[in-house]
């Protein structure tokens, strides 16, 4: 919580005063006398003088040779010089004798002699600090441990401990803070920050919307893959808007103590009246949001389910000018309850896409500012070689390249820099000390050497870029690309995709004889995508126009029957198949050209697509993203490592043998 008058010197605290003020009274008790009479100490021939002048009046011996004499106080005048006023009603002479034995010779004389009529008792020395570690240590420890776990009960020490553990967890963001994001600080995402930018202004300028009879909203959520900028954009408007803003996560609302949840819901919107018009956002809604369960048998949460209806009640409690906004954000909204969607809470769901290449191409310059650049980057080229990237993804590629720099000692971030780091970071680790015979090696190059002529051949997959069998990650080689953006895909592309992830496979049994493991990865996206396309996307010959996606996250039973269920993995093995003797095909019209090209890749590793266009000749179905790419690339054709990885490079990559 930001104030005016925030302060970072310490606070006094009365508790440790409570606790000197105990232990001294506590030491005070067990050591100090109650009467206040003076003790002294002397040597056991000043003690047998005392004893035979006839000042004392009784005697007490302990265990451990220590003595303690009661000095009559008529007589403690003579022995507590100077110190008359505080001698006190029984004054104690303490000392040490040598034997007992011989004590008692001595005491019995005296007694004849008339000079000692006091009493002499034998005791055990008392241990004080024993009796109170005893009596006194179990009660501190017990007291301690209740602590300890009320304090993490109650939020890991919390201000207030357990006593505030029903209390919001929300922090307050004023609109003095300095250090604030802005929507400039946001990039991409226009249609997303448009929303968000109408609730600052209505809050800023309600007049100029109620005077035509609309009501502001009571509830925008922010829907979107992570990394998309969601909890950023939340930011913006708490630095944008010069109202309060209310910043919590969904989970803070959850804790083991029954009936919490709801209560801390209640004091977060009892706060937020106070300080209305404000906005308040629940990052990761879901958390708390999920649907409720529709059979009661099956268990669950119920203290979650209780603060979820107390949010449902609050959010369609207060009125429509209280001035509240409630925002939220999650990449989940399919699990969301129905209730806290619907209008009146939730009014608007802003999606929060992936960025497109002009969008990247903000991104990048965003992330660029702070970085020392060589002239020889080129922001357009990198928006382009990052298809699918997030705006944290895009974060995460420009502090790569920066840490690449600074490991080679460079006075600036090149190109190249980036381009390793994007290789980087789809691609894992290069691992050029992996030992593998020629054999392997020899069967990684055929392997890759058929997705890369599938893909030169076939009309509609990706462009490729490169193509390499040193190990990375935990791929031993991989064919990347370049993916076209596209809004929708038809039958015609997913199949020419799904030929040439098939190229691997019917590479090593058509010039090797044999079939290895390393197409696991490459199986695997074939199998899913044929599913999809029958499945859910109606594109199978016996079953067109059918979609069998269940989305009811309770739901136990598939949407069709058995019978239906074995003519799906009848049409995916077919159309599986049918790709497959298409791709042995192809390449047996271009074993030649295959062959050359795996002979390359053993040599060279890396190979680039102009080193396939000099074995195949030009692609005879380039696009004009793979143009623009090649006139911009020419200059990096030698260099091992200068291009991107596809959206999914492990999509064609070969994986592991784990078997």
């Amino acid at each position: 919580m930001t104030t005016k008058n925030s302060s970072k010197k310490p606070q006094f605290s009365f508790t440790w005063l409570y606790i000197i003020i105990a232990a001294g009274l506590m030491f005070y008790y067990i050591f100090g006398d109650g009467e206040g009479s003076l003790t002294k100490k002397v040597d056991y021939s000043e003690l047998t003088s005392y004893i035979e002048k006839g000042y004392v009046k009784g005697i007490t011996v302990y265990d451990n040779n220590d003595i303690e004499a009661k000095i009559i106080p008529d007589s403690a005048k003579y022995i507590f010089k100077g110190k008359v006023d505080k001698i006190g009603s029984e004054p104690v002479v303490t000392s040490l004798i040598g034997s007992k034995e011989k004590f008692e010779d001595f005491i019995d004389e005296q007694e004849t002699a008339g000079k000692f009529t006091g009493s002499l008792q034998y005791e055990k020395k008392p241990d004080y600090l024993g009796g109170m570690l005893w009596n006194v240590l179990p009660i501190v420890v017990f007291v301690a441990v209740w602590l300890f776990i009320m304090r993490r009960m109650s939020g890991g020490g919390s201000q207030g401990g357990v006593f505030n553990v029903g209390k919001s967890q929300a922090k307050l963001f004023e609109k003095e803070k300095n250090d604030k994001i802005t929507f400039k600080d946001v990039a991409g995402q226009e249609g997303a920050k448009q929303e968000v930018k109408e609730i600052v202004d209505f809050l800023k300028n309600p007049g100029r919307y109620t005077e035509l009879g609309g009501k502001i909203p009571k509830g925008a959520l922010l829907v979107g893959p992570p990394g998309t900028g969601k909890t950023l954009l939340a930011k913006a408007v708490a630095g944008e808007a010069d109202v309060p803003f209310f910043s919590l996560s969904g989970s803070d609302f959850v804790e083991m103590f029954v009936g919490v949840g709801a209560s801390r819901v209640r004091d977060l919107f009892r706060q937020a009246k106070e300080k209305a018009p404000c906005i308040v956002f629940i990052d990761e809604i879901d958390a708390v949001g999920r649907a409720r369960g529709k059979n009661p048998s099956m268990g669950g949460n119920d203290e979650r389910e209780n603060t979820l209806n107390q949010l449902l009640t609050e959010m369609d409690g207060f009125g429509t000018n209280s001035g509240i906004i409630i925002m939220a954000a999650t990449n989940r909204a399919d699990i969301l309850d129905k209730a806290l969607l619907r209008a009146g809470r939730f009014d608007r769901q802003i999606h929060v896409d992936l960025p497109d290449l002009n969008e990247r191409k903000a991104i990048f310059g965003v992330h660029l500012r702070p970085l020392k650049l060589d002239p020889s980057v080129d922001v357009d080229l990198l928006a382009r070689q990052t298809p699918g990237f997030s705006g944290a993804d895009i974060a995460n590629v420009c502090n790569e390249a920066a840490l690449i720099a600074a490991r080679n000692d460079k006075r600036a971030v090149e190109k190249q820099d980036f381009l390793d780091a994007v290789d980087r970071i789809i691609g894992g680790l290069e691992k050029k000390t992996k030992v593998m015979t020629e054999k392997e090696k020899r069967t990684i190059a055929i392997h890759e050497a058929g997705h890369a002529t599938l893909s030169w051949f076939l009309e509609h997959a990706n462009p490729l870029i490169k193509v390499t069998i040193v190990p990375r990650g935990r791929a031993l080689g991989a064919a990347w690309y370049m993916p076209e953006e596209r809004q929708i895909t038809t039958k015609e592309q997913m199949l020419d995709e799904m030929c040439a992830i098939l190229g691997g496979r019917a590479a090593e049994e058509i010039f090797i004889g044999h079939i290895s493991t390393g197409a696991m990865n490459d199986l695997e996206r074939v199998t899913k995508q044929a599913y999809g396309m029958i499945a859910y996307a109606g594109m199978s010959d016996k079953l067109s126009n059918l979609c069998y996606y269940n989305n009811s996250e309770y739901s136990f039973n598939r949407p069709y029957s058995e019978k239906t269920a074995e003519l799906i993995d009848s049409e995916v093995h077919k159309m599986i198949n049918s790709q497959y003797e298409r791709a042995k095909a192809l390449l047996t019209e271009h074993k030649e050209g295959h062959a050359e090209l795996a002979r390359v890749l053993m040599e060279r590793e890396v190979i680039f697509a102009e080193d396939v266009e000099k074995i195949f000749g030009k692609r005879p179905w380039a696009s004009r993203s793979e143009e623009i790419f090649e006139k911009e690339e020419k200059s990096e054709a030698q260099e091992p490592e200068s291009t991107l990885a596809p959206e999914e490079p492990a999509n064609n990559t070969v994986a592991e043998d784990k078997e």
